[in-house]
């Protein structure tokens, strides 16, 4: 069961695209680049589907690069979007400026909670862009070597603020200062924030995010074999 939400008002705006500046990945050589550190941009840019990760191009977004394609890009996580929120909490943990595109993020909003948003939501953006969010960021040793703060992964993951992939509806071009709506959400209620917490610290709740029908099917399948995500 889902519900439409059409005609609510903006409930988020787009506070800048961001784009790879693709520099070495110290921390995967095997891999060679990183697109990790992302610059907004005052371009527009279009956003399609970017395919398989084994066949794609990476990102949903032209422009953008993504390194490691064994375990990002893709369709299930060809947008990454960051609440400015959250980036503005996290300075204040690290005592650092944090500028837009820095946690590797496609999209940083604003006046959206990211975190809150329920999987299989839908967005629609700017004027004709459609995106469905499909599962949250899982920090990973790019991330932090890229943050290189001591226990980083595990510090990321005890806030629950990871941010969320999205997948492409309909493709359409994004700029910064477009409007965020949702359009569309599952009643099933599973938040990006619960499927994250779930999938790291806290196992017992993973039989919770399967009334997601919406979930991919490899998150599907680690939950129900209890599997969680190492972050060590």
């Amino acid at each position: 069961m889902s519900i439409d939400v059409e005609g609510t008002s903006v409930e988020g705006t787009v506070l800048s695209v961001n784009l790879a500046r693709v520099r070495p990945n110290p921390d995967k050589r095997e891999v060679g680049l990183t697109g990790i550190d992302k610059l907004p941009t005052t371009e527009p840019v279009l956003v399609r589907a970017p395919g398989t990760k084994r066949d794609g191009v990476g990102s949903g977004l032209v422009g953008d690069m993504v390194g490691d394609r064994l375990n990002h890009g893709g369709d299930a996580q060809a947008v990454y979007a960051y609440a400015r929120e959250d980036l503005d909490h996290w300075e204040s943990v690290l005592g650092r400026t944090l500028a837009g595109g820095v946690f590797g993020e496609n999209l940083t909003t604003t006046g959206i909670d990211v975190n809150a948003a329920v999987i299989g939501e839908r967005w629609a953006i700017g004027d004709e862009l459609e995106l469905a969010v499909t599962v949250p960021r899982i920090p990973c040793g790019t991330f932090r070597a890229w943050i290189a703060e001591r226990g980083w992964l595990r510090t990321f993951a005890r806030a629950a603020m990871p941010g969320t992939y999205l997948s492409v509806v309909r493709p359409g071009l994004v700029r910064a200062g477009d409007p965020i709506t949702v359009v569309h959400r599952p009643s099933h209620g599973v938040t990006v924030a619960q499927v994250f917490r779930a999938l790291t610290l806290e196992p017992e709740l993973l039989s919770s995010i399967l009334a997601a029908d919406e979930l991919l099917e490899e998150t599907k399948e680690r939950a129900r074999a209890g599997r969680t995500f190492s972050l060590d």
